[in-house]
């Protein structure tokens, strides 16, 4: 039975190659037949000189030796290779039978004009002899160490180009591992629940595999900006007792081809041999687009690469066990079908905006290092901030502690919020900028108008305070407390109308001409006119239609309608707008006097709040849902924690 060869054959090694072109250098440096020096016998190098064809000679006493310098004519004649255009110089070199006999010959030579040129001793040295010969080779001997060892770098990670193709992925294990953990992570509850379940899988299998469950292969985090997809995923790393690796899907993406492609085995391959473990991908739209986009375009075509070299690696043939994919985006709606299905992606997490309650629990964890004072409450803080990120609650808090800072204050107060809040969504205050009076009067007219409607309309949303303080690019603005509403009736988004059209009706109410101040409010107006009308479906004349297309496909060049209604829509709209400027007309006709009040104070002050609009106008008819909770804190109880009875009636004369 014949033997199988054990014996390993010798596998190439990119080092050969050094060696085969430093072998070769060498060659041609010490084999090279085109020289333009050689030795002769002191004979032939005394006739050559005799001709006159020498202009210089250097003496080595030390070594009896004579080196001359030929003219462009006799080295011509000597070296056929010779090309004085090269800047090449003609050298020939002869042993001297004696000092004395050579100082003749020099003496005769200078006597006959045969030699006219410069004649020098020096004395040479074996090392320099050497370094001369052997100089080059020991640099180029180096610069290529040095090259091989900048290419090669190490190995793995590198970015050396030949480990171009390695991955670029971070590993996070015991030996450095992240400190946060879900109890950094506020807010997210549902989130955490599910994510927390896989690395619960990775501890304790068991509970799960004898029910006959399988671990998610990957898992998806989609949701706005700033919501905390990143924080939730170092909250996996802290909490996993399994290696992680993270890299961002930009990582994959490389100017030579085939490297994406490269990485991503690369990085499975990793993967599977820490297995079980998790590999998280940040912005994985940045290789996950849908495929096919850009037909006949193939600047995309490494990205598909890359992409179907990725679908394999999640769930080919290749068996993957142990390894979770975790990744974030917030571009969920362009990324490829075959990423998003199940057996890749089996879970998708949604990260949305945090509620009320989420941005309490945000609040507190920023706070945890911000030195405050008792006047500051989180709740109210919690509500002046809808639809505020995570990240944009974080900016909050620092803003506030930089603007206590500025103001040398031992802590953070209430209005140090206020003032940050008013910073983040409106910009920083430009008293500088300058207002002529006429403009001051026209901006204060156009902010007491929103003010007026605003406290008059049910829906409207509570006011906080009008200030005309120019901001960022707004000369004045009116600051509310949004309502978070799930579900929005069709009346308060007619009321919004009113109170964005408020300010245009003032100006041409009680000034008698408008201005370009109100382009803001009119492209707000517009939009919900046209959301009411082309998305809810709430028009009297084109009810229950909706033009809206959730799968964010859009409809490209094309309207999903006729002309003619395209002309209804447009007729559809002006109307609600007509209706709500006519609205807001009555509404400053009524309350002209109060509006002229709200205008000369803020002129005075600049900025007015909600009390100086109630001591005007009398406490709004309506209470928010806000107003409401805010009043029943304030309101005394009895003992057994109901809301005590007021000491008297309103209408009591007493």
């Amino acid at each position: 039975m014949p033997t199988k060869n054990t014996s390993k054959k010798p596998k190439f090694s990119i080092y050969w190659m050094y060696a085969a072109i430093l072998i070769c250098l060498s060659c041609v440096y010490f084999f090279n037949n085109d020289s333009v020096s050689q030795e002769i016998p002191y004979s032939q190098f005394e006739k050559w000189v005799s001709k006159g064809g020498v202009e210089s000679i250097i003496v080595y006493g030390d070594e009896k030796k004579a080196e001359a310098v030929l003219s462009d004519s006799l080295a011509k004649q000597v070296y056929k290779n010779y090309n004085h255009k090269l800047g090449q110089k003609a050298k020939i070199s002869t042993k001297i039978p004696s000092s004395d006999k050579f100082a003749e010959d020099v003496k005769y030579w200078q006597e006959n004009k045969s030699f006219t040129g410069e004649l020098s001793f020096e004395n040479s040295s074996a090392f320099s002899t050497i370094l001369w010969y052997f100089g080059p080779v020991v640099l180029l001997i180096i610069f290529w160490i040095w090259m091989m060892r900048r290419m090669g770098n190490g190995g793995s990670g590198s970015s050396g180009i030949f480990s171009v193709g390695k991955s670029k992925a971070r590993l996070f294990d015991k030996t450095n591992a992240i400190k946060v953990t879900f109890n950094d992570v506020a807010g997210l509850a549902e989130a955490k629940v599910e994510i927390a379940e896989i690395v619960d899988f990775l501890k304790n299998p068991q509970h799960y595999t004898k029910l006959g469950g399988k671990i998610p292969k990957g898992a998806l985090l989609v949701g706005p900006p700033g919501t905390g997809k990143t924080l939730l995923a170092k909250a996996v790393a802290g909490e996993a007792d399994v290696p992680f690796f993270s890299m961002s899907g930009s990582d994959f993406v490389e100017m030579f081809v085939g490297v994406g492609a490269s990485r991503v085995r690369d990085l499975f391959k990793q993967a599977k041999e820490k297995a079980p473990c998790i590999v998280f991908i940040d912005e994985i739209d940045a290789v996950g687009r849908a495929r096919g986009k850009n037909v006949g375009m193939h600047s995309n075509d490494e990205r598909e690469n890359t992409l179907n070299q990725l679908l394999t690696e999640m769930d080919g043939f290749g068996s993957n066990s142990g390894v979770i994919i975790l990744a974030a985006t917030n571009r969920a709606d362009i990324l490829d079908k075959a990423l998003m299905r199940a057996g890749r992606f089996d879970r998708q997490i949604h990260v949305e905006l945090p509620e009320l309650t989420d941005r309490k629990e945000i609040f507190e964890v920023h706070l945890r290092d911000v030195k405050t004072d008792g006047s500051v409450d989180v709740d109210q803080l919690a509500r002046q901030t809808p639809g505020f990120s995570g990240a944009d609650i974080a900016n909050v808090c620092n803003e506030a502690a930089l603007i206590a800072a500025r103001h040398k204050k031992e802590a953070v107060q209430r209005q140090d919020f206020m003032d940050a809040i008013d910073r983040i969504i409106g910009g920083l205050e430009k008293k500088s900028k300058i207002i002529t009076e006429d403009e001051r009067k026209s901006i204060a007219i156009h902010e007491a108008g929103h003010a007026t409607v605003s406290w008059h309309l049910r829906y409207a949303n509570p006011l906080i305070k009008v200030t005309i303080v120019p901001r960022g690019k707004a000369l004045g603005a009116a600051w509310y407390m949004p309502e978070e509403r799930q579900i929005q009736p069709k009346q308060a988004l007619l009321d919004e109308i009113c109170s964005l059209m408020a300010g245009r009706v003032a100006e041409e109410m009680f000034l008698g001409f408008v201005d370009t101040g109100a382009l803001n409010d009119l492209e707000r107006a517009t939009k919900i006119a046209y959301a009411i009308v082309t998305f809810y479906g709430m028009s009297g004349k084109l009810p229950n239609v909706s033009y809206y297309d959730s799968t964010g496909q859009s409809y490209g060049f094309t309207k999903p309608y006729s002309e003619s209604r395209a002309q209804d829509i447009d007729n559809e709209v002006q109307s609600i707008i007509d209706e709500q400027y006519q609205r807001a007309k009555e509404l400053l006709t009524e309350y002209s006097t109060g509006h002229a009040s709200l205008s000369e104070l803020l002129l005075q002050n600049e900025v007015i709040f909600t009390e100086d609009v109630e001591r005007v106008f009398g406490k709004r008819k309506w209470l928010s849902r806000t107003e409401e909770i805010m009043r029943s804190k304030e309101e005394p109880k009895s003992e057994n924690g109901e809301v005590a009875p007021p000491p008297f009636a309103p209408n009591d004369p007493a």
